[in-house]
């Protein structure tokens, strides 16, 4: 079941410096959400505020609230572990694990954390994820050969078939596509629109266009100024966004007159 994110007064720290300040926003569920803003603005750090994957770098902490179906994801007694399960990621650059064939690859999450499954659940578990991320005609005749062989773009999509093999309810992409040719890109947008009828989707991306293609609401992070922290300047339906934004700066920035 695709969540709904609600974050409230997030503060997000690396030791002593705040990084993003006082962001406030509703992630609606079976949606697509993107970030964009310029570089260091904090939009990745947010992102990975959403799965506590930002605490793994030593001194990162954050204040404020990030719930999940009416579950704050910091609370003490929570798991980060079943957090990140809950909430999959899928990096810049594709990263399959090099020493594994693409079956394995799709069921390395799954196993880190399930009970054994039978043969035949193995394996219909990864048909099933390799359709979700449609590639299961592409490799279906050389699942026992490493991950690493396929193509730049095949490998972002193995990288997103492993985060649905376990089932997440929200799927965050941090500019999933920014390493891939033109093709490819646009095989992961089509992927993106389908996957978002079963998943919560959040995008941060560098490319307006795509943002504009792809997401149903945006949100537009800034810096006042450099060594400044980060913040949530707007955050509006898509549509209104690229065409009635209601801040000065977020016209600026996608007309192309910064960033």
């Amino acid at each position: 079941m695709a969540k709904s994110i609600d974050v409230s007064d997030l503060n997000i720290y690396y030791g002593d410096f705040l990084a993003v300040e006082g962001v406030n926003m509703t992630i609606r569920a079976r949606s697509v959400t993107a970030f964009i803003g310029p570089s260091g603005c904090g939009k990745s750090t947010f992102l990975r505020s959403l799965n506590r994957m930002h605490e793994v770098i030593p001194g990162a902490r954050v204040e404020g609230k990030v719930m999940v179906d009416g579950q704050s994801l910091y609370d003490p007694g929570v798991d980060p572990v079943s957090v990140r399960r809950q909430i999959g990621m899928v990096f810049q650059r594709p990263n399959p694990f090099p020493t594994m064939s693409i079956y394995d690859n799709v069921l390395a999450g799954k196993r880190l954390n399930a009970k054994r499954m039978s043969k035949s659940e193995s394996n219909d578990l990864v048909e099933k994820s390799l359709r979700g991320a449609n590639l299961w005609t592409e490799v279906k005749d050389r699942l026992n050969k490493p991950g690493m062989g396929l193509s730049g773009g095949q490998q972002q999509r193995l990288c997103i078939a492993r985060a649905i093999a376990v089932e997440p309810q929200v799927l965050l992409m941090d500019e999933p596509c920014s390493a891939l040719d033109p093709i490819s890109t646009s095989a992961i947008e089509d992927l993106i629109h389908e996957l978002k009828s079963d998943y919560t989707i959040v995008i941060v991306t560098h490319n307006m266009q795509q943002a504009a293609r792809v997401s149903d609401e945006t949100g537009f992070f800034n810096l006042k100024a450099t060594g400044e922290p980060g913040h949530l300047v707007e955050f509006n339906p898509t549509k209104k966004m690229f065409s009635n934004p209601d801040e000065e700066s977020t016209e600026a920035y996608i007309s192309g007159r910064f960033g």
